[in-house]
């Protein structure tokens, strides 16, 4: 390609953001994307191009369903082994952090986020109880799956019933997931109390943590106690930054359309990003994000996010609904720069 045509590229790249958007959809095309059911295992593992990149997963000692674990391109995990599948050198603090999930700490009381923190459920812990597979179609670049579920209490009592549509999605070295989830409350009203523990959770690799500095007393919405040991940092080379530009620890309880934790796993360079949707609740959400490993986007918990000087206290009417999107980025081999990362968050919100 001569110099000029390279240039032209470039400052058509640089001056569009949705052309890089189409464009980094449009690579995606070369991938064949399948599932396949292991009902007695009780989860869909999903398979790019033949290799497992993540499963959908819903084991009865988890007390939701997860996507577990994920992979970036090259096959690494970028989410926690323990407390499943334990690696050497990982924490082993809050039990019930695992793979990638949607819940929340709060609902009329109830506590989904917490569940299966003592290794077995709570007194006052809800369940997502998996119902059904409604729809798996595999594809090239593309596949989705749609699955319901109901959030139900210790008595067994449904409050909540869910539809989910996933949307998996491959290009070169990025793998991509779309989550939209509907909630809609049964016959009485759902609220949703502002607290911090929640919502559209990752919890990561050792090695994509922030490096640990000191102890750290965590307080759960039960006001119970959790110490976060300071551990060794050889290979620990996580870092958050924002879509607003902040960066470090110090993001945790700012608003931001998206946040991306790049670092490294080995020789290998990892982003991984949420992005917030502009239909969702309180867009753009805060962000319950912390340098031990909790990667999380919650748009419920304004009180707690801003010292109580805001409440939201959140209800969803008899019968009604409400919809949260999020979407998830790895890129194996770079970090992504802003403007990659505007580009994906454009895409991602005049697609759904």
């Amino acid at each position: 390609m001569k110099l000029t045509s390279i240039l032209a590229l470039t400052i058509m790249l640089a001056t569009s953001g949705d052309s890089l958007a189409q464009k980094q959809v449009a690579k995606s095309q070369n991938s064949t994307i399948k599932f396949v059911k292991h009902e007695a295992d009780k989860k869909v593992d999903v398979l790019i191009d033949g290799k497992f990149f993540t499963a959908y997963w819903w084991p009865d000692t988890v007390y939701k369903p997860i996507l577990y674990p994920l992979l970036s391109a090259s096959g690494t995990p970028i989410t926690r082994g323990f407390p499943i599948t334990p690696r050497e050198g990982e924490r082993r603090d809050h039990i019930h952090q695992v793979g990638n999930w949607l819940n929340y700490g709060n609902v009329n009381g109830l506590d989904f986020w917490g569940n299966g923190s003592e290794g077995k459920r709570n007194v006052k812990g809800g369940q997502i109880k998996h119902i059904s597979i409604e729809k798996l179609s595999g594809g090239i670049g593309e596949g989705s799956m749609i699955t319901n579920a109901e959030w139900i209490g210790p008595d067994g009592k449904r409050l909540i019933s869910e539809r989910t549509e996933f949307h998996f999605i491959a290009k070169g070295s990025t793998r991509i997931i779309d989550r939209i989830t509907t909630l809609t409350s049964g016959g009485e009203a759902v609220t949703m109390k502002d607290t911090k523990e929640g919502s559209f959770g990752i919890r990561v690799a050792r090695q994509l943590e922030l490096p640990s500095k000191e102890d750290v007393i965590l307080t759960d919405a039960q006001g119970h106690p959790t110490t976060v040991k300071k551990m060794s940092n050889d290979g620990v080379t996580g870092n958050y930054r924002s879509s607003e530009g902040i960066t470090g620890e110090a993001i945790w309880g700012k608003r931001a359309k998206w946040m991306d934790l790049y670092g490294n796993i080995g020789n290998e360079k990892i982003s991984l990003v949420i992005c917030d949707h502009p239909k969702n609740l309180s867009y753009p959400t805060y962000w319950h994000a912390r340098g031990y490993g909790l990667f999380a986007a919650n748009p419920f918990g304004v009180k707690d996010f801003t010292a109580g000087k805001e409440e939201l206290n959140y209800v969803i009417p008899a019968g009604k609904s409400l919809t949260l999107r999020y979407r998830i980025v790895i890129s194996s081999g770079s970090h992504l720069t802003d403007m990659e990362i505007n580009a994906f968050a454009d895409n991602f919100a005049s697609k759904y």
